[in-house]
């Protein structure tokens, strides 16, 4: 099974996370990440046909034919943890890959009231997972001005020899430096190269179906990412820290 975590078959990637193996960075206490863009409103489409509502809302709770939900359903909880979970799914995974974090310790996550009408799920919002050695946060601001995908999301790992930026299509490593004028000791770009991310992933599951080895994303990196999505909803939803015990398989609050 591959999971789609596409960033764990992209070249780009996988040579930034060797710095990190190098441990050319030192010691990492703290990796911060964020996620930028703006949605105004939320969709205002109508029905055009026939829909088996009740075929649609599955498992959900009943509730009369609601377009707007219909159409945005990304924004509401009964389907749903928005753009929250949606991009953080893929930045906590890496984040947990290039720091080899199985599980965390702890979920925090915090939001504003959504800003768009009608919609349920905050487009601003942090979660801050604490990692045995480490704290990551992740923050989601969909109410930021617009950006070219290419400067739309940062990583970066802060050690106490050096930095590590990583973003959709590049990397640069930062060595420590009390100048006021920095340059970046290395500094990589490749515009464009995030098209073939999910190709090089479809690739790497097509090979594995042959060798039997173990492809990129396996089944427990999407599911310890997994632990810390659910974790983030319900700690935003009760507005409380949550502890994961690693032994039980389960969240204590």
């Amino acid at each position: 099974m591959q999971v789609g975590t596409q960033r764990r078959s992209m070249e780009l990637f996988q040579t930034a996370r060797q710095i990190v193996e190098a441990r050319r960075l030192g010691e990492v206490r703290l990796v911060t990440s964020a996620w930028f863009n703006n949605q105004a409103a939320l969709n205002n489409r109508k029905l055009a046909g026939d829909l088996d509502w009740k075929q649609w809302l599955g498992s959900a709770p009943e509730r009369p034919v609601d377009e707007q939900r219909f159409f945005n359903w990304y924004w509401f909880w009964d389907y749903s943890g928005g753009l929250l979970i949606g991009q953080a799914a893929h930045v906590i995974d890496c984040i947990q890959w290039y720091m080899n974090s199985p599980a965390p310790v702890a979920v925090t996550c915090t939001g504003t009231k959504p800003a768009m009408a009608g919609a349920e799920v905050p487009e601003t919002a942090s979660i801050s997972v604490e990692f045995p050695e480490y704290l990551a946060v992740f923050t989601l601001g969909y109410r930021a001005m617009r950006y070219h995908t290419f400067n739309d999301q940062i990583q970066q790992y802060h050690g106490d020899k050096a930095r590590l930026d990583l973003g959709r299509e590049s990397y640069a490593l930062w060595l420590e430096n009390t100048a006021r004028e920095m340059r970046p000791e290395v500094d990589q770009k490749a515009p464009g190269a995030f098209n073939f991310a999910t190709l090089a992933h479809v690739r790497n599951f097509m090979e594995c179906v042959a060798s039997r080895r173990e492809p990129n994303a396996p089944v427990e990196a999407g599911q310890a990412t997994n632990i810390v999505l659910c974790m983030a909803m319900e700690s935003l939803r009760l507005g409380k820290r949550l502890r994961w015990n690693a032994g039980a398989r389960r969240v204590e609050g």
